[in-house]
């Protein structure tokens, strides 16, 4: 077995594309595709298969996938000269899951670290989907940044602080007038939920139960920064948390105290152990604390 396939293979797997492997591991397409054909005859799957113009990894793959970059990171290991390798010679993609509020707060900064520090490597956010997969262990992802709420126990999770959850209106929303009371937040006006899996209702709701009220529903979209948006060109109420604050003002939304108890926002940092001792990874790692520490210590 001639290990530069697995080399070939976690890079196919990464770019999906064998144009984009070959850049990246400085071959011709030609070459790349008979690499292609070795890694397929060694596994006896195709691996990649062709879906209109783009290749998609088969299921095979897919559940090798993590496999395969974890063999491939302990061999960069071996080889490597140790955790104060140069990183300005490291070329990798990291890859960063959570909302998108996230990528529009952290990633100036962090794209600017990367040029400074880490110039060969790429920084990738990957949006938060509406079903929940073991990302960090197959590798799809390499950090979690946000309310990680993984169960799986090899994961580790770093607490960074505790964030809270904000009303959002429009400038001039009558809901800004007077005392707000749970009463008048809950039924004078409609609101918008935010929820990747497409959820209408959540904690706040829950809250208001208990005090005997109910509020009116109107729909729900994906993301924080869409409920902006539509927050800002109707009367519905949303939520945001500080994550959201840069893109408030810049649209001109004024944020208000929600009048009831609701749960603490959790924000963290987790990835797989198998990352740990990876100086690229670490560097990933210390990078995202430090943004996130000048972001929060500015007023964020």
């Amino acid at each position: 077995m001639d290990l530069n396939l697995l080399v070939a293979l976690d890079v196919l797997l990464e770019e999906q594309s064998v144009g984009g492997a070959a850049r990246r591991l400085h071959l011709s397409e030609p070459a790349m595709s008979r690499t292609l054909g070795r890694i397929r005859k060694a596994l006896g799957d195709p691996v990649l298969v062709r879906a209109g113009r783009q290749m998609v990894p088969t299921p095979h793959a897919l559940a090798v996938r993590a496999e395969v970059s974890a063999v491939v990171e302990r061999a960069r290991a071996l080889f490597a000269p140790g955790r104060d390798a140069d990183l300005r010679t490291v070329r990798r993609t990291l890859t960063i899951l959570g909302h998108d509020a996230i990528a529009a707060v952290c990633g100036p900064a962090l794209f600017a670290r990367a040029a400074a520090e880490a110039p060969g490597i790429r920084v990738r956010f990957l949006s938060e989907s509406h079903v929940d997969a073991p990302f960090l262990r197959e590798g799809t992802a390499d950090l979690e940044v946000g309310v990680v709420d993984t169960v799986a126990p090899e994961v580790h999770v770093e607490s960074l602080y505790v964030d809270r959850m904000m009303g959002i209106v429009r400038s001039g929303h009558p809901l800004l007038e007077g005392e707000l009371t749970p009463e008048r937040f809950a039924t004078e006006a409609d609101h918008l939920i935010v929820s990747r899996r497409g959820k209408l209702h959540g904690p706040v709701d829950t809250a208001l139960a208990e005090l005997g009220l109910t509020r009116r529903v109107v729909g729900s979209v994906g993301t924080f920064p869409a409920s902006l948006f539509v927050v800002r060109d109707t009367d519905l109420v949303g939520l945001v948390s500080s994550w959201t604050l840069p893109l408030v003002a810049h649209l001109g939304l004024v944020t208000f105290e929600v009048p009831l108890p609701l749960p603490p926002l959790r924000l963290g940092l987790a990835w797989h152990p198998r990352h740990d001792a990876d100086p690229a990874h670490a560097w990933l790692r210390g990078a995202v604390r430090e943004v996130l520490a000048d972001w929060a210590g500015g007023g964020g």
